[in-house]
């Protein structure tokens, strides 16, 4: 049977990254992948869900205004900045925080296979999306955290081989961590976070 990864239609490891940017296409497709993994966690990650897929809709809507231009995340964002709001160069802001959250969630997670995911998720919470909220989200967050399934049922819900899971998921995280820091390095160059 195969692996939540091997379902997926775009795996982070296969998004093309050039010296112009990273496929804005392929991005979306691997987060939209990414997204549904919140499916394993049960309504309480609907929050966090809805959040993601706001940020996606809002990538593609100005990539549909202009696919030849916004064909890499950097045209997009390089494209809008002339304008007054500058919707997808916030949406991909908070996407990236977003991805962020779960690749050091899901690392950490890898890293210390006696903890609970509560315990992982509300650490990468911590790290990465918490300082970027306010007091009235910070609850909802947090409580989402306390709500992750055991360990064991999130990981057998992501294939029955566990190591082929385990080798997927470092695949996975591999190319989500290559991803991500690009995004951040780009944000910090243009001074746009």
């Amino acid at each position: 049977m195969a692996t939540y990864f091997q379902t997926c239609s775009r795996n982070y490891a296969d998004v093309s990254i050039t010296p112009e940017g990273i496929d804005t296409i392929q991005f979306l497709e691997a987060t939209e992948g990414l997204v549904k993994i919140f499916d394993k966690f049960g309504a309480v990650f609907s929050v966090v869900q809805n959040d993601m897929n706001g940020n996606i809709k809002k990538i593609r809507d100005r990539y549909d205004q202009n696919p030849v231009m916004n064909s890499t995340l950097q045209n997009l964002v390089r494209g809008e900045q002339p304008e007054k709001k500058k919707t997808a160069t916030e949406g991909l802001l908070w996407l990236t925080r977003g991805l962020d959250f779960t690749l050091q969630s899901l690392e950490r997670s890898q890293a210390h296979p006696e903890e609970e995911l509560s315990v992982s998720f509300t650490k990468g919470y911590e790290g990465t999306l918490r300082p970027h909220h306010g007091m009235f989200i910070r609850p909802i967050f947090s409580a989402a955290m306390k709500a992750c399934p055991y360990r064991n049922d999130f990981y057998t819900a992501l294939g029955d081989d566990q190591a082929v899971v385990g080798q997927d998921l470092t695949i996975w995280l591999g190319g989500l961590n290559k991803v991500v820091v690009n995004i951040q390095e780009f944000y910090t160059a243009n001074k746009l976070n």
